[in-house]
């Protein structure tokens, strides 16, 4: 029943925004940690950010910060990612994942142990 379901990609130019959503069920939302990754075809899965159980700590990894913005709203069972001026090598497929606290390292995916399906993100220049 563990379902995570990532919404709001697409195609955009460069310097443009986009908003992914990341919908989940099947587990107890608000006491997880959450992060987004990303893939691009022939790449390894790419941190992109993660806030913590209780939202008080984000993390974002150096070629997004500033850029992304990562938020949760528990009541919703959502995790949002925030992308604002785009660039091509942001293109890729973006996906959510989730884990029990504690965790270790956040920007480590094999940390995660629930996946969702992933949202296309194409930027265009």
């Amino acid at each position: 029943q563990v379902q995570l379901t990532e919404s709001g990609g697409g195609l955009v130019q460069a310097g443009g925004s986009l908003r992914l959503s990341c919908a989940a069920s099947g587990f107890t939302f608000s006491r997880y940690g959450l992060g987004w990754f990303r893939q691009a075809p022939g790449k390894e899965r790419e941190f992109v950010a993660a806030v913590a159980w209780s939202g008080q700590n984000t993390y974002y990894a150096d070629s997004m910060k500033g850029r992304f913005t990562i938020s949760r709203d528990d009541a919703k069972n959502t995790v949002v990612l925030q992308m604002n001026n785009l660039k091509s090598e942001d293109t890729a497929v973006y996906y959510c994942a989730a884990q029990r606290p504690p965790i270790v390292r956040v920007r480590d995916p094999y940390e995660y142990a629930y996946w969702g399906q992933g949202t296309q993100v194409t930027v265009s220049s």
